[in-house]
Formats: structure tokens, C-alpha cells, sequence
């Protein structure tokens, strides 16, 4: 069965002025539920995720000022949010949510949660409206509690992981690939395992044929175990924060072929949905639904 974390805290917590396009995390299983993709059966409520499990990713005195609010303004900024005790509990929630994705990906094949994908948070920091590392901390929950032994990051937000890739850069079990838009944030990029830095406008033809060049290759190569997919549709051309230039069926057709070589491989993936910042909801929640419906249909 596919499992789909699911909280109202991922869009109520926020600030008046940062609700949009965050109303995508209501729109969106409303959507899936309405066209009959998925039932209530589907979704689970992460609770929040216990410390201890915070602190086998992040550093133990960010996690301590985080926690009391006590971060300087110059670090707050580069969040993007206002901080709040609201904020830091939705963002642990949405941690546990990708844990527990991961969890149910081991047992079904895959695993889902609606929000996740914070990739610009580092072990130490926080940046780009990104406060922990789900993908971070989810990964090394498998290394540490699951023993799984080798874990590959496809990340394909218009945006380099650079937090994950900071999170990871000494950790040969954990190869981070990444597909971003070159002369995006964040300006100074992090090294991944693999970055492909791709020109602004990029088109669907030209982004599908490297990803078919790289991915499969990948797989084979890093040999993993395990897959943790960020599908961010903020790849999409309609996009205020990036700079690509992909319609919504180039955005399919890149989720499509992600998840049917995890299927083909036998290799369980947990997907976080990442970022998405279209002027019209209508494109954000339509270019998400089709990664949930793609699950639906490959998997199950």
C-alpha cells in the first residue's frame, strides 16, 4: 500500500505572507483524495521526531539553539522564515514524516510525504526555507537502525542540494547526485557526489536525455540499496524561483523514469516532494499529483 505522510501542520504553522505557495500541502492531497488516486487509508500523521534521531545528522548546539529560538538575526534571515516555535515543530514533524516514508518504502517499495525535500539545511545551519535535512536524517536513520549499507540521493530540485551534499561529504555510504539549474541559488554550490549543472531554460528533451544518461548509470555503478527521491517541480518553466524551462508532462516523464528504474531494480525509494513556486497553485498541485499517481500506478 502506499503510504503518504500527511500533516495540517505542514501548511498552518507558517507566517502570514509565506502561506503561499504552501497552500499545496492542503491542495494536494485534497486533489489526489477527490480523483480517487488515493484514500484516507493512504495518508499518516507523523508525529514529531524524537531528538536523538536529530542528532545522529545535526550539530547538537544548532539543534539546541534552533530549539530555544535562540539563533542570531543574520541566521534567521537565511532561512527565509520568521522563527517561531511553531515553525521548528512543523519542521520536525516533516522530518519524521520522511523517516517514516522511508520505513514504510522498506516494507511496500516506496513510501511518500507530501512536504520534505529540505535540502539547503546543512549540519550546523539552516538556509533557503529549510530548517533540518529530512533526506539527511532519514538516510542516516537507515545506515544506523536499519542496517542498510548504501544509499544514492537523486535529487531534481531546480536547486543544488547543498546542505545534503555538506551532510554527506565524508560519508562513502551516501552518493549524492544532483540536477540543478547552474546560475540558480544557492550561488556557491556545495560538491556533491555528482552535479550536473544545467543552463537556464533548459528544455524537457534536453534535461530527460541527461538524466537518461546519468541515472541508469548510477544505479549500476553506486550500487545501492535504498533511493531517496526530491521531486521538485519547481523545474517547471512557470516557475517564480527557477530557471528552467519544463512543462508539466517533461516533469511526469522525469518522475517516470526515476521510479520505474527503482521498480525495475527492485531498489525501495522514499520521495520528498521539494520545492514548487509557479505563479497559478493549479500547476504546483498538478505537477505533484503526478508523482503520487505515477507511485499509484507503478507500484501498486
Amino acid at each position: 500500500m502506499l503510504k503518504i505522510a500527511w500533516s495540517e501542520i505542514f501548511a498552518h504553522s507558517l507566517p502570514e505572507g509565506h502561506r503561499f505557495p504552501m497552500a499545496k500541502y492542503d491542495l494536494l492531497p485534497e486533489q489526489l483524495l477527490y480523483e480517487g488516486t488515493i484514500t484516507e487509508e493512504n495518508l499518516f500523521a507523523p508525529t514529531p521526531l524524537t531528538e536523538r534521531f536529530i542528532l545522529d545528522t545535526h550539530d547538537a548546539n544548532y539543534w539546541q539553539r534552533l530549539k530555544q529560538l535562540e539563533l542570531s538575526p543574520s541566521e534567521v534571515r537565511k532561512t527565509g522564515f520568521p522563527l517561531s516555535e511553531q515553525l521548528v515543530q512543523r519542521e520536525v514533524v516533516i522530518m519524521n514524516g520522511t523517516v517514516q516514508a522511508a520505513l514504510f518504502a522498506l516494507e511496500y517499495g516506496i513510501g511518500m510525504n507530501i512536504a520534505g525535500g529540505t535540502h539547503h539545511a546543512f549540519t550546523d545551519r539552516g538556509e533557503g526555507f529549510c530548517l533540518l535535512n529530512d533526506i539527511g536524517i532519514a538516510a542516516n536513520h537507515l545506515l544506523k537502525y536499519k542496517s542498510i549499507k548504501k544509499v544514492l540521493v537523486v535529487d531534481l530540485d531546480v536547486h543544488q542540494g547543498n546542505g545534503t551534499a555538506q551532510i554527506f561529504e565524508h560519508e562513502p555510504r551516501v552518493f549524492t547526485f544532483s540536477v540543478h539549474c547552474g546560475h540558480n541559488y544557492p550561488f556557491h554550490k556545495e560538491q556533491s557526489d555528482l552535479d550536473v549543472a544545467l543552463a537556464e531554460g533548459t528544455d524537457d528533451k534536453t534535461y530527460l536525455g541527461l538524466l537518461r544518461e546519468h541515472l541508469p548509470r548510477l544505479l549500476d555503478e553506486v550500487e545501492p540499496e535504498f533511493v531517496f527521491f526530491q521531486s521538485g517541480v519547481d523545474v517547471l518553466a512557470t516557475d517564480k524561483l527557477g530557471k528552467l524551462g519544463m512543462t508539466i508532462d517533461g516533469c511526469k516523464a522525469r518522475d517516470r523514469m526515476v521510479l520505474e528504474l527503482c521498480k525495475q531494480n527492485n531498489l525501495p525509494v522514499a520521495v520528498s516532494m521539494g520545492g514548487g513556486y509557479s505563479k497559478q497553485i493549479a500547476h504546483i498541485v498538478e505537477a505533484h499529483a503526478n508523482t503520487f499517481r505515477l507511485a499509484q500506478q507503478i507500484w501498486f
